[in-house]
Formats: C-alpha cells, sequence, structure tokens
C-alpha cells in the first residue's frame, strides 16, 4: 500500500516545527523532510531528514535552477519515493513561503502514486502573528522568505493561499485573545476548514487526496467562497448579481473596495467580455484580476462533456435562463466593514436598465481599463 504522506506549510516556521514534532511523536515510524530554501536564489539547498530522535541525515543539493518547481521535480519526490518503504507516515515540513498547491500536485501525480499517497494538507499558523499578516502589504524579498531568485509575491497573499487551500489548520503560539481573534479570522477566511491546535492533531494516514478536487475548492470557477457572517467587528460580505458591470465604473471602484476589505475573491463577467469568466483575488490591498477561461454558457453544448464535472455542477447551480452560468459573486472581509455600502457601490458598477438593452454591440465599444492586464494575460 502506498505510504501515507502529509505536507505541513506555513509562513509560520515556530507553528509549522510544532506541528511537525507532533506528527512524529504521534506516528512511531514516521519521518520529515525538510527543504531550506534560505539560499534558493544561489542556487542552494539543504534537505534534512528527522525523525522523532532528531536529524537522521542532511545534505546540500546544488540546482541548475534555483527555484520551489525545480526542487520539488529534482529531490523532493526522488527523495519521499526513496524513504517510503522505511516510513509508516511522511511529514513534508515545507519551507515558509512555498504554496501547498504545487507540492501536492507533484505528490499526487500517476509517476509517484503507486509508492505515495497524499493524506492532508496542514497550514500551521503563529496565533499571535497571524492577524497582523493578513494584512501586511510586504514583499517576500522584504521580508526574507522569498521562494526563487525574483520571487515578487506578497506576503499576505501567500498566506492567504495557504491557508485556504489547506484540509486542516493549526494553530500554535499566543495567548487566548490571539487564539480567539486567529480562529474569528480563520471562520471568515476558510469556514469549513476543521481548526486544531498543535498539541492535538487529526490522523494523517488515512484515505488518499485528490489534488484536482483540492484544486476545484479554491479555483475562481468553483471555490467554495464564505457566507455573509459577522464575528465581533469581523464582517464578511456577500455580493451577487445578474447584470454585467461596466468595465471604468468597476476599474474606478477598485482601490475603495480593496482598501477597505483585506480579504476578497470570486468570479464576475464584464460587459465588452461576455464569454470570459474572471478572477478577482485580492488581499491586504493587492488585488489581481485574471481570465478564468469560458463561461460554460458561451460553449457549444457539446464541449460540456470535456468540462469537469465540478464545473458543471457550479455552472449548474448558478444557471438562469437568459444568462447561464454568468454571474457576479464577490465576497469581501474585513473589519468593521459596511456591506450595505460595498453591495451599493457595486450595484452602482453595474450598467444600468438602458446599457444593458443595447447589448453587446454596445458594449464592445466601452473602454476597458482591464484591457491591458487581461488581454496581456491571454497572448502570454
Amino acid at each position: 500500500m502506498p505510504t501515507p504522506v502529509v505536507l505541513v506549510a506555513g509562513l509560520h516556521g515556530s507553528a509549522r516545527t510544532a506541528a511537525v514534532d507532533r506528527l512524529l511523536a504521534d506516528h512511531p515510524g514516521s519521518l520529515a523532510v525538510h527543504h531550506d530554501l534560505r539560499e534558493v536564489v544561489r542556487g542552494r539547498v539543504r534537505r534534512t531528514v528527522r525523525d522523532p530522535t532528531g536529524v537522521l541525515d542532511t545534505a546540500d543539493l546544488r540546482l541548475a535552477h534555483g527555484c520551489v518547481t525545480c526542487t520539488v521535480r529534482e529531490d523532493l519526490i526522488p527523495q519521499l519515493v526513496l524513504l517510503a518503504p522505511r516510513a509508516a507516515l511522511l511529514i513534508v515540513d515545507l519551507w515558509d513561503s512555498v504554496e501547498p498547491r504545487s507540492v501536492a500536485e507533484a505528490v499526487d501525480c500517476d509517476e509517484a502514486r503507486q509508492t505515495l499517497r497524499l493524506t492532508a494538507v496542514l497550514t500551521a499558523l503563529d496565533a499571535e502573528a497571524l492577524p497582523d499578516d493578513i494584512t501586511r502589504g510586504e514583499r517576500l524579498i522584504q521580508v526574507g522568505k522569498p521562494a526563487a531568485g525574483g520571487d515578487r509575491r506578497y506576503l499576505a497573499e501567500v498566506l492567504a493561499r495557504q491557508l485556504e487551500y489547506a484540509t486542516g489548520l493549526v494553530l500554535h503560539g499566543g495567548d487566548e485573545d490571539d487564539r480567539e481573534l486567529s480562529r474569528s479570522v480563520l471562520a471568515h477566511l476558510a469556514p469549513v476548514t476543521p481548526v486544531h491546535t498543535a498539541g492535538s492533531l487529526p490522523s494523517c494516514t488515512g484515505a488518499a487526496l485528490c489534488a484536482g478536487e483540492l484544486a476545484e475548492r479554491v479555483d475562481p470557477a468553483t471555490a467554495r467562497l464564505p457566507c455573509d457572517a459577522q464575528t465581533d467587528e469581523i464582517v464578511t460580505a456577500v455580493w451577487r448579481s445578474r447584470r454585467p458591470l461596466h468595465p471604468g465604473r468597476l476599474f474606478d471602484a477598485v482601490d475603495e473596495l480593496v482598501t477597505e476589505s483585506v480579504r476578497s475573491r470570486g468570479r464576475f463577467w464584464l460587459a465588452g467580455r461576455p464569454s470570459r469568466l474572471l478572477a478577482w483575488d485580492a488581499v491586504a490591498g493587492i488585488v489581481s484580476v485574471e481570465d478564468g477561461g469560458p463561461w460554460l454558457a458561451a460553449l457549444p453544448e457539446a464541449a460540456w462533456d470535456l468540462v469537469a464535472p465540478a464545473r458543471r455542477l457550479a455552472a449548474a447551480l448558478d444557471w438562469e435562463d437568459g444568462h447561464g452560468d454568468r454571474v457576479q459573486h464577490l465576497v469581501f472581509t474585513g473589519p468593521g466593514l459596511d456591506p450595505v455600502r460595498f453591495r451599493a457601490l457595486l450595484d452602482s458598477c453595474l450598467l444600468t436598465e438602458e446599457e444593458q438593452d443595447a447589448g453587446p454591440p454596445a458594449w464592445a465599444r466601452y473602454d476597458d481599463p482591464f484591457a491591458p492586464i487581461l488581454d496581456l494575460k491571454e497572448t502570454a
């Protein structure tokens, strides 16, 4: 039977180490593999293998291209396959700024599936640091946590992806007030993900996970987005509409939308681009808008069989005559956020009834401030 593999991610090294130590103690015969990427920009990586008693092996690696992808491809997966026959559980202790999705997909690949089975993706979080870090707009390079040369990602962006992709979250450190506040934050950002403490972790030797299904939980077309909620001062507001958005009016509202919320994401459509599902992703004032592919309503019905079942299900739940699965579905979270004002601002960005009645030929003539971003990414 394939050896179970659990990934432990997280920007907070002390919390991650505490979670890995607990897993080693709870699972006799387990081994933990860690790649220290502090020198990755120079093509140097140190790999460590340890068990509950301490370090068993270290190796200094030189990589042709200093990045996480080549570290995983050239060393991590071969190392896991090599260790699998003598391990009851393999624990991948990911470097601070590594996002777990790419590693999960590498473990759950055809070549490794006979030897390895992915059973859990945990993200460990420092309860004292989490509420502040999710609001921080610094780049990883500014805080000394890049995962590759030229890494331009932001700290809060990585933290959001780590906690939203995980199958379980692990809180460590801080006092009772810190833990209560962190649980409130997580209840908004990842409301259906179990939250554990580093001293009480779930078993990680169960059934295999499917990396494709994990991806569907966060991909824009199929994401399980949070619902309306309020916990003390933290508010999550959901906005939905069928009417298309005016590109110019939405662009003018972007700064207000992202600076007055901490986290927002979802899918939307612009007049002038009726065939394209657009993805909205913003955290700590940094916003990304990307083309997420075609709406199903824009595809010939014969092509639907080529689309994943989860995508067809999401489209069916959103389907409405006249619009198909085209929908505005955005979710905003922040302290003291005013849902009424946010929804009014977004409603003001929609086409008026007169504009909507003019139809696609008129919409195509609108100036589109998003075009330099979306058209560049489409042709890249």
